[in-house]
């Protein structure tokens, strides 16, 4: 038993002796290797992304959105009463017609009955106006023969000369003729012509129908010319120079809608302003109108529909010398902060013109080639030296026409 625990004993001492040695050896090895020196760290300046700033000639454009709806849009009615005939093949939903092409027509056998019968009035009357103008005539040959050169008290009286009668002759026959032209007006108004150039929206009247005066037919409209409204803020108007009550020839407008899977573009221009402010919105629209829509106005055959709602590109003045950053670059007091030829922070004031899609539209403040900030600077301040990195994909003018989006 005593010589098993010396066996023990003697397993854990060398074991001990072993761990004991390994300590002392890697303790030795750590005092005769060379020591390595003090190094003290130097700090690095925070880096910051910038670009370039470059000048170019843009063109302050604004957007906006509008319904495309006809300059005239009526509903078709009847003048006289009477059945209905015949009705054109174009007075159908969607139809196309020009102006002048009969579109209704009314049995007009009974107008014509009218007219023939107001003929034989007119005639009755205008030879009783001529008998009584003779009998007048010879009235005044009689009292002349019968009074000679002598004066009487007063001279004939109207009676004497039949003037009462000529005169209900005349008008006898001033009725008889307006009573021939009111039939000869209802005659004519049983065909129901064509207004304008223009579409059937809908048809409400067919062959057979018994219509009498204001009996709706249908519902049409022009297609001489489209108008877009187009709700502008103030700023909107600014940016195309565009005044309150405006009326004439304005700015240029491009429309563009996506139909049947393929951009469709139409080029009109700002005809004139709402009259009033929307007291709703506080805003103002704009009117834009396109000249034959569905003709020479179309795109490659493509008509600017009525009904369409279509995006408007507003073409306004064009800024020379004006430099676009990217919106980040342009704090809210309009400064940004520029690298000098030393790397150190700068800050300056700029002139913003406008904000677009595309960046801010700067327009003073800048020289060509400094170097904007275009990045947080974090622990940086101005005077402090910064490590200047240039933008991947920086900001290149290659679209001089920018673009604003007004409200809707």
């Amino acid at each position: 038993m005593i010589r098993k625990i010396l066996v023990v004993l003697g397993t854990i001492g060398g074991t001990l002796a072993i761990v004991i040695g390994g300590v002392a050896v890697i303790s030795i090895m750590a005092q005769l290797a060379p020591k390595a020196p003090e190094v003290t760290p130097e700090i690095q300046a925070p880096a910051v992304f910038y670009v370039e700033a470059k000048s170019e000639t843009v063109s302050l454009n604004v957007v906006a959105q509008g319904e495309v709806k006809p300059k005239t849009d009526i509903t078709l009615t009847t003048q006289v009463a009477g059945k209905v005939q015949s009705v054109s093949d174009s007075f159908a939903d969607g139809g196309a017609f020009d102006k002048g092409d009969v579109l209704i027509q009314i049995e007009p056998d009974d107008y014509r009955n009218a007219v023939t019968r107001s003929e034989a009035s007119l005639a009755q009357a205008e030879q009783a106006l001529r008998l009584e103008e003779a009998e007048a005539e010879l009235a005044q040959r009689d009292y002349d023969e019968l009074n000679g050169d002598r004066d009487s008290d007063g001279g004939p009286s109207s009676l004497t000369l039949r003037v009462p009668q000529l005169n209900q002759a005349k008008a006898n026959y001033d009725a008889a003729k307006a009573d021939l032209n009111s039939a000869r007006l209802g005659l004519a108004r049983t065909t129901i012509r064509a207004p304008f150039n223009g579409r059937v929206r809908q048809k409400n009247a067919d062959v057979g129908q018994y219509v009498g005066p204001g009996t709706v037919m249908g519902q049409i409209f022009s297609t001489d010319v489209a108008v877009i409204r187009l709700p502008m803020t103030d700023d909107d108007l600014a940016r195309i120079a565009l005044p309150l009550a405006f009326i004439g020839n304005g700015p240029k407008v491009n429309f563009s809608a996506t139909v049947a899977g393929r951009l469709r573009n139409w080029n009109g221009h700002i005809v004139r302003t709402d009259a009033a402010v929307d007291a709703t919105t506080r805003q103002i629209s704009v009117i834009a109108e396109v000249q034959d829509p569905y003709g020479a106005g179309a795109d490659n055959g493509f008509p600017l529909a009525v009904g369409l709602f279509v995006t408007a590109s507003i073409v306004g003045p064009s800024i020379k010398n004006a430099m676009i950053l990217p919106a980040i670059a342009v704090q809210n007091d309009n400064t940004v902060y520029v690298v000098n030829d030393d790397d150190e922070v700068e800050q300056h004031a700029v002139t913003v013109a406008s904000s677009t899609p595309r960046g801010v539209i700067v327009t003073g403040g800048l020289t060509e080639g400094m170097k904007v900030i275009v990045s947080r600077l974090g622990t940086a301040r101005v005077g402090d030296k910064v490590r200047p990195l240039p933008q991947a994909g920086g900001d290149k003018p290659s679209n001089k026409s920018v673009s604003t989006t007004g409200s809707n």
